[in-house]
């Protein structure tokens, strides 16, 4: 039977173009189909292109294009382009390949489409292939190829692109700018990212708010906050992107106070915050353990509707957690229905994090039972979780499960998660061997790792061999000195002591003051070791000075092995007492009501001195106490903490 012959344009039902273009729209392909409008379709062949752009569903593809074809619409570029698109956007590159060969006089456009298909399907290497034999290429090609490689981490191959392109005298669009600072801030390389600034700057594109926001975005991840900043204050407007540019950046530069000023000052002219603002300033309120702010950032991600998007359930499970609040990160958590990886890993980081070691295996059980694939992410926050609860059985069968069983290669961060499980259960020199074996480098993480469990075991003459690996690995680390000087000064060998402090100064290395700090009324009071500072230090000393005595009738005695001086012991008590988390918690004390629990941030490990003092405090108290050291959270209660005095 021969086909109709296609009609003059404009004939059919009154109105049928813009009906059929309406339903496309909308997603009605089956109405856009109905008989009434069969006759517009023959007479104006364009319209394929509509039916093609809304097609979800690869059955239904294949019938379009049988249809397009019966009625010659497919000879045509234009249409034929559309079904190309099509078959690449649904991933059948098979049929995509073979309508590719068979298109009339291939232009651009054909050879961008099946380029951009193959590209969004991550496969570079046919995409390359395919632009290296294109007869002419334009921006949008280039554009293609940049983004794609960048999209993919490749970074220096997508500005090896960028620069090839220039020498073809191709000039980019807003579009291939924003992909080329997007690749020199995965670089962290300024300096190229200032060339192509410059280049911007010429173009007249430096108000342009796409290329505006991708070259802040770029200084900040460079570190160059105030650069960043700079450019969003010429953009002509203040948007979204360009405010979750500069919260972002404050973050991720440590400036977590400022993204949270601009969070609020952006909220008040009028910006309304979406998800990845969400997620950055929640980030910020982790990062200060600010509770109550994170609490209320909380209350607007759900007044915003996006409490239930999973990048900001996994900041908010990580911000409670960081804020000593277990239990909501819990409730966040548990609120999400269905397995999700990143989730997961998030809530086994917090259990890891406040003790709860089999917690967190007994989830990724779970989560592996959902049908979830862990990633080395995951492997490495449940071997985190494993080595804070002392689970030496459970950490060996999981290092074990991601090597052998799914092949993963272990970061030098798996690896010192071992050696504190081997060297805390006195397996020293396995741990030594592991770290001598293994196929990465090591860092002077594992082997203060390794030098802790020494100190732990009582090994001091492993602790001296392995104390001098480390200084000579690190010579300007002050953790290794004082670590070393610990040591020394538990056995009262004064004049070593001596020599790691003459050491110190040789090389010009300083001892990290101790930091805590406690927020009480939206206002953080931070207290340093040693410190007289505080409006109310009196009131403090005498609180202090109170509860001692109420805990030595409990049996404390100060450990004087915890001061790395030769001097008296009376001179060593008053130094013990005013720890800079006993100062914070006198403060706590005297300033939130009875029965709220009492959390404390701290910048370096507590102490064995001020661990043994915080349990007897909240047994002769019955207040719950909360800290949180520079590598876990301890939860003192009637007398016993949380981390079984395992840290």
């Amino acid at each position: 039977m021969a086909r109709p012959a296609l009609k003059k344009l404009g004939t059919g039902p009154p109105g049928a173009k813009e009906e059929i273009i309406r339903l496309c729209s909308r997603g009605r392909l089956k109405d856009a189909l109905h008989h009434r409008f069969r006759e517009g379709l023959w007479s104006e062949p364009s319209l394929f292109s509509h039916l093609f752009r809304a097609c979800r569903a690869l059955p239904l593809l294949r019938q379009l294009h049988a249809f397009a074809a019966t009625s010659g619409a497919a000879a045509d570029r234009f249409t034929a382009n559309h079904i190309l698109l099509a078959y690449a956007d649904l991933g059948d590159f098979r049929a995509a390949r073979n309508l590719f060969e068979r298109i009339p006089s291939r232009n651009v456009m054909s050879w961008n489409i099946l380029i951009g298909g193959y590209i969004k399907n991550g496969d570079l290497e046919t995409a390359r292939k395919l632009f290296d034999k294109m007869p002419t290429r334009n921006v949008a090609t280039w554009n293609a190829m940049v983004a794609g490689l960048t999209n993919s981490g490749l970074n220096e191959e997508s500005l090896g692109f960028f620069l090839a392109m220039r020498r073809e005298g191709m000039q980019l669009d807003e579009f291939g700018l924003g992909s080329v600072f997007r690749c020199c801030a995965g670089l962290r390389d300024v300096v190229s990212g200032r060339q192509v600034h410059a280049y911007v700057v010429r173009s007249g594109l430096d108000t342009d708010m796409c290329v505006g926001s991708s070259l802040a975005h770029m200084y900040m991840r460079c570190g160059f906050l105030e650069e960043g900043e700079a450019v969003l204050r010429v953009l002509p407007s203040l948007s979204i992107v360009s405010c979750n540019t500069i919260i972002a950046g404050r973050t991720q530069n440590g400036d977590s106070e400022g993204a949270l000023e601009f969070f609020c000052m952006m909220r008040s002219v009028g910006v309304e915050a979406n998800a990845v603002t969400f997620v950055s300033t929640i980030t910020s309120c982790s990062d200060l353990a600010a509770l109550a702010q994170g609490q209320q950032v909380h209350a607007q991600a759900i007044r915003a509707g996006v409490d239930k998007v999973v990048p900001v359930m996994s900041s908010l499970v990580h911000m409670y957690s960081r804020c000593g609040c277990l239990s909501d990160s819990e409730r966040v958590f548990f609120g999400y229905s269905g397995t999700d990886l990143v989730l997961c890993s998030a809530m086994i980081s917090a259990y890891g994090f406040h003790g709860h070691g089999q917690k967190a295996v007994d989830l990724f059980k779970q989560m592996m039972a959902g049908g979830a694939e862990p990633n080395e992410i995951t492997f490495l926050t449940l071997l985190y979780a494993c080595s804070h609860s002392g689970l030496k059985d459970e950490g060996m069968d999981c290092f074990e499960l991601m090597t052998k069983t799914y092949g993963l290669q272990p970061s030098v961060k798996h690896y010192t998660c071992i050696v504190d499980l081997l060297g805390r259960s006195g397996r020293l020199d396995e741990a030594e061997a592991l770290i001598l074996s293994m196929p990465v480098r090591p860092d002077g993480v594992i082997w203060k790792t390794l030098l802790s469990a020494c100190k732990i075991q009582k090994n001091f003459d492993m602790a001296e061999r392995i104390a001098e690996r480390v200084i000579e690995l690190d010579p300007h680390d002050s953790a290794s000195y004082v670590l070393l000087s610990n040591i020394r000064a538990t056995s009262s060998r004064w004049e070593d002591v001596s020599k790691v402090r003459k050491n110190m100064r040789k090389h010009n290395v300083r001892k990290e003051p101790g930091v805590s700090w406690v927020e009480f009324k939206g206002k953080v009071h931070q207290f340093c070791t040693g410190d007289k500072s505080h409006s109310r230090q009196q009131e403090i000393d005498e609180c202090l000075e109170e509860m001692i005595a109420k805990i030595r009738q409990c049996g404390y005695a100060p450990d004087m092995s915890m001061v790395f001086h030769d001097m008296e012991d009376e001179e060593k008590e008053v130094s013990l007492a005013h720890h800079s988390e006993k100062l914070a918690i006198a403060f706590a004390f005297l300033s939130l009501p009875e029965g709220v629990p009492i959390r404390i941030m701290k910048n370096l490990r507590v102490c064995d001195d001020c661990h043994i003092a915080i349990k007897l405090m909240s047994k002769v108290t019955g207040r719950e106490i909360v800290v949180r050291d520079v590598s876990r959270f301890h939860h003192f209660r009637d007398g016993k903490c949380s981390c079984g005095d395992y840290w």
